[in-house]
């Protein structure tokens, strides 16, 4: 059985993956509210974006600060509203040269077929050492 949620988490990644924010834009709903969880502003990207346009922002930021070189989502699970994802990312600081690698948690809620909510979870504490 095929959950569509899931396959637009999916849609999405495969957007990130090559660079067509238009895409990943396509999958949400025009109120979205998007953040990476931290309590810090030591990273570009961090904090929370809200509608289509912030959210085209916020893909910016990671554009231009880092060079990913590992994106993998390992595992996936749902239910009615929600997907959970486990990811692994490694990347590097384009200001510092430093690497960071690790596994992320993002959850995605959606209303209506779209995603109206995303929250990523990654090692805080790494990606701000490798801002440093």
């Amino acid at each position: 059985m095929s959950d569509p949620k899931v396959a637009a988490v999916q849609r999405v990644y495969e957007a990130y993956g090559r660079g067509d924010v238009d895409a990943v834009l396509a999958e949400v709903t025009d109120d979205v509210t998007w953040a990476a969880e931290a309590a810090s502003t030591s990273v570009p990207w961090y904090g929370t974006y809200r509608g289509k346009g912030e959210v085209a922002r916020f893909f910016k930021e990671i554009g231009s600060n880092v060079e990913v070189t590992d994106f993998t989502p390992l595992s996936f699970t749902s239910n009615d509203t929600d997907v959970i994802v486990a990811v692994w990312w490694t990347y590097t600081v384009n200001a510092t040269g430093k690497r960071a690698a690790m596994h992320m948690q993002h959850w995605w809620r959606f209303v209506d077929g779209k995603i109206a909510s995303f929250r990523g979870s990654e090692d805080t504490e790494q990606s701000a050492a490798a801002f440093s």
